[in-house]
């Protein structure tokens, strides 16, 4: 029987309508480093957009008493044409998800019912975005051994990429504390996979200035740049993530310095309208940003991103207005197994982003079942919600 979907504008991000203690804080940056140097990905031309239903939703207005909407329909991709192409928008739809670990059973299920079946679940609300982000929580290849004294190392199957490729991903965080759990020669078939599919990466890479080098993306006549960071507590079987950290002559993941973080993005500013940051930090299992969380993303709207998208703590956490940008602290889970609630309650986050940055943002609740991800039925989305306080802040 077919589920209905369920999707909700949760809010309307209109700088100049905020409340006086949000009022804009203009924050005057000095940046003397020269920028980094830049991976430039020219996309394609706009998918056509199936518009999702919503419900608007009211501070008086509970989750549980949220009406039900029809399911998304899926509209083919459009055949090539030599038409002149449309005046660009000016606006971009960017979906974003949580962790995507396509290791363990779910490389089972790759190998057993092909690629498709990882994000058959949510594919017809992927197809509405014009960017679609995520974080890779694995390595993805069949060489390398796994990192000595890790408690949790996974390593998906090649055909893992194609799961991603068919999905419509377009930038992928590597920093995070899984992409070298099968070292470097697993990363770097992790890179020439996405690399082959055309799908872009961010936060770990070759040397230092690799690994904080940003992706700049055109869409839509807007110029938007991506960083990516990592700052995870030493595990309980005594690993620690930091002995990752690129330097001048050695591989690794871009750490999440909030210094280092203000100036990166302040460089990468200089050059895109938007900047996005992908942020892997914070504790597991918590409910609430931690303050190193609250620093780091902090620090990324400080130096003039307009938009943080955290992950690591395998649960959704709340977003926050912070000068003149927005952070989604925790987008959870969206593909991982063996994990009960409320880490399998989850969410697509969906922002149109304009040259003055988050125009309004919107929540599509989804439940992750047998690790792969689908869209909720209203009853479990008033669930997947109220994880997120809306109607609270």
């Amino acid at each position: 029987m077919a589920r209905e979907s369920f999707a909700v504008v949760v809010h309307q991000f209109q700088l100049p309508l905020m409340p006086r203690w949000l009022a804009v804080i203009v924050v005057i940056l000095t940046a003397c480093a020269q920028p980094p140097t830049t991976l430039i990905v020219t996309l394609p031309p706009p998918r056509v957009a199936t518009v999702l239903p919503t419900a608007t939703l009211t501070p008086a207005l509970t989750p549980s008493a949220l009406p039900a909407t029809e399911s998304p329909t899926l509209t083919p991709f459009p055949s090539a044409t030599t038409e002149p192409s449309p005046t660009p928008s000016g606006e971009v739809t960017l979906m974003a998800v949580g962790d995507l670990m396509l290791a363990r059973t779910i490389g089972e299920q790759i190998l057993a019912q092909g690629p498709q079946v990882v994000f058959a679940g949510v594919q017809s609300t992927f197809d509405s975005a014009d960017l679609l982000v995520g974080n890779l929580e694995c390595a993805i290849s069949d060489r390398g051994q796994p990192e000595p004294g890790k408690a949790y190392t996974f390593a998906a199957p090649p055909t893992a990429a194609d799961a991603l490729a068919g999905a419509g991903f377009d930038v992928l965080s590597l920093a995070n504390n899984h992409a070298f759990d099968y070292g470097p020669e697993a990363l770097a078939d992790t890179q020439h996979l996405l690399d082959e599919r055309g799908i872009a990466y961010v936060g770990a890479g070759a040397d230092e200035i690799a690994a904080h080098r940003p992706v700049f993306v055109e869409k839509n006549g807007l110029r938007l740049a991506f960083l990516a960071y990592v700052n995870v507590l030493v595990e309980d079987g005594g690993f620690d993530t930091r002995r990752w950290t690129a330097t001048a002559d050695s591989s690794g993941v871009a750490w999440a310095h909030p210094d280092r973080i203000r100036s990166d993005v302040a460089a990468a500013r200089a050059e895109a309208d938007v900047v996005i940051v992908l942020l892997h930090s914070g504790y597991e299992g918590r409910l609430e940003p931690s303050p190193n969380q609250r620093q780091e993303a902090q620090a990324a709207i400080e130096g003039g991103a307009a938009l943080v998208l955290g992950a690591h703590p395998h649960v959704l956490q709340p977003v926050e207005h912070y000068q003149n940008g927005l952070i989604v602290y925790s987008l959870g889970n969206f593909v991982f197994d063996d994990f009960g609630f409320p880490a399998n309650y989850t969410a697509i986050f969906s922002a149109t982003l304009t040259r003055d940055g988050v125009r309004e943002f919107n929540w599509i609740p989804a439940i992750v079942e047998a690790g792969v991800p689908r869209l909720a039925t209203p009853d479990e989305a008033s669930r997947v919600l109220a994880l997120l306080g809306v109607g609270v802040y």
